[in-house]
């Protein structure tokens, strides 16, 4: 039963997020919806700044799970994109609560993760240094996630989708000109 109730507070607490920002939501929000009382809350979380770490780090490991490989550019900021989409309204409501860190700590992280693993699997067997290997994944892994921050400062008014396919299609343009 306990993770019954564990992920009823998880879905609630996600439910409520998507609909308002995380300084309006309390601990007696979140019980009441659940049919639950507070001593079961406080059970599975210490507060709601570990509940937020638990649900995010969840869908960053989900993302990992989802996405062992990575064949293309385009499939790694696609995946970052699926992370951000789920649940907009939610993500939009913590970047800017006081658990942004949170955020950004585990976005930076699946950033690393997509990156990296498209990164070593494009450049296995060929000639690339490991130094130049690792700052190639850096300046991805930054890229995509400034572009993720940059677009939720913006309000997530663009269609980041159609901006990192722009990104690809300006990058390939990039590499073919360099190579002619």
């Amino acid at each position: 039963m306990p993770n019954f109730t564990r992920k009823a507070i998880k879905e609630t607490f996600l439910k409520l997020l998507n609909q308002r920002p995380l300084n309006q939501i309390t601990v007696k929000d979140i019980v009441e919806d659940c049919g639950i009382n507070r001593n079961s809350f406080y059970y599975h979380f210490e507060d709601l700044p570990a509940l937020v770490e638990e649900i995010v780090g969840e869908q960053v490991q989900a993302l990992i799970q989802n996405h062992p490989t990575i064949s293309s550019v385009e499939e790694c900021f696609d995946a970052v994109i699926e992370l951000v989409m789920e649940n907009k309204r939610a993500i939009y409501h913590i970047y800017h609560s006081l658990s942004r860190d949170v955020f950004e700590r585990y976005l930076m992280d699946g950033c690393q993760y997509i990156v990296s693993t498209y990164l070593k699997a494009e450049f296995t067997g060929k000639a690339l240094s490991e130094e130049d290997l690792q700052v190639l994944i850096r300046f991805h892994k930054c890229e995509c996630f400034g572009s993720v921050i940059d677009w939720l400062n913006g309000g997530m008014k663009d269609d980041i989708a159609d901006y990192f396919r722009r990104v690809c299609a300006l990058q390939k343009s990039w590499v073919e000109q360099l190579a002619q």
